[in-house]
């Protein structure tokens, strides 16, 4: 039976917001916690049963409401999984943000996956059947479909909201070019436009949420919920000496993790790991806080930044992760300054073609 919004309203467990800062998602007026949960590589998966309410517990306990899943984590388990102890903790559903997504699907088949206007209501109905929720705050687009016309994606989510199923919706690893087309589309036929964007940024992977989404920001005051802000963990110093037994990159052996295994092999690798240690340096010496604490904050430290989704396989893990905050207003000028000469990646700027620069303190 779906979650019911009335019957919630008399469940005793109150939230505390506790000292978690909460920001805009993008232009909207939905405020969501600096961090939040996400299922991706755990709920349903690698963590089950009484694991996950612990997990979900000790984030709500830090003032954490908001949860990130999507329909293919662990093949629909991850909803299935959350939805079920967030029922089972007594959590009211309306002190709870959650996200979801459609693109990938559970099943195999011609119209199981993709945004055609079929698989995102359908996609979307099922979401809440293993949600057991009435609607999702937010419905992200897991991927762009350049096979699905721009219009009919965006009456697609303008209907799933205007039905109640979802109150807002955003994108997942869109270009901004693709970004744009949906704000065109959107403002041109009077429909609803997305809020907000999910996609990688970290220390180490900079170049699309602070060179190619500046003038998105701009423009529509767009939002950022990041995922892997600690590159596969790799920002945990974990794999400085090597992949060692028992690591997510000796368990799992997918596609997805090939490219910063491969890295961690060659010279690109040796680069990475430099910096790793030298941020460490930084964070245990200066700042009393292990570098997963660091890297962390300095994500939150980018005023675009609204949301940055936190994976934990237990509690502990959650917990460490948390001491960001006590690392934020740590992260003078001068220690910015230092951790951008280490990492030596900032994303170039667009050519003057030799025109004089802007005032910085303006624009």
């Amino acid at each position: 039976m779906p979650y019911d919004f009335e019957a919630s309203r008399f469940v005793k467990v109150d939230y505390d917001t506790k000292t978690m800062p909460f920001r805009r998602l993008g232009y909207s007026g939905l405020r969501v916690p600096l961090f939040a949960l996400g299922g991706w590589l755990t709920m349903g998966g690698s963590v089950t049963g009484d694991p996950v309410k612990e997990i979900i517990k000790t984030a709500f306990d830090h003032g954490i409401n908001f949860f990130d899943l999507a329909e293919n984590y662990s093949k629909g388990k991850a909803e299935e999984t959350m939805g079920r102890a967030i029922k089972e903790l007594g959590f009211r559903r309306s002190d709870m943000i959650i996200a979801s997504k459609v693109f990938f699907g559970v099943r195999s088949g011609p119209n199981a996956g993709g945004l055609s206007r079929k698989h995102i209501v359908e996609g979307t109905q099922e979401c809440l059947s293993r949600l057991q929720m009435n609607y999702v705050d937010i419905m992200f687009a897991h991927r762009p479909d350049p096979d699905v016309p721009m219009e009919e994606i965006v009456r697609a989510f303008n209907y799933i909201i205007e039905k109640g199923w979802a109150f807002y919706w955003g994108t997942s690893e869109w270009s901004a070019e693709q970004i744009e087309e949906a704000f065109h589309i959107a403002h041109t036929l009077g429909l609803i436009a997305p809020i907000a964007e999910q996609c990688q940024h970290s220390m180490l992977q900079r170049e699309r949420p602070e060179k190619e989404y500046a003038n998105i920001f701009k423009k529509y005051g767009y939002g950022i919920t990041t995922y892997s802000s600690l590159h596969f963990g790799v920002l945990t110093g974990k794999y400085n000496d090597g992949i060692p037994e028992g690591s997510r990159f000796s368990r799992d052996k997918s596609e997805k993790f090939n490219a910063v295994v491969q890295a961690l092999g060659d010279q690109t690798g040796e680069e990475m790991i430099n910096k790793v240690r030298a941020l460490t340096k930084i964070a245990n010496e200066e700042l009393d806080a292990p570098i997963s604490a660091l890297a962390l904050a300095w994500v939150a430290k980018n005023n675009n930044t609204s949301s940055i989704i936190l994976g934990a396989s237990k509690p502990d893990q959650l917990e460490e992760n948390l001491k960001a905050l006590e690392v934020l207003p740590k992260l003078t000028d001068d220690v910015m300054a230092r951790i951008e000469e280490i990492l030596d990646n900032h994303p170039a700027p667009e050519p003057s073609n030799g025109r004089p620069p802007l005032d910085e303190t303006i624009y």
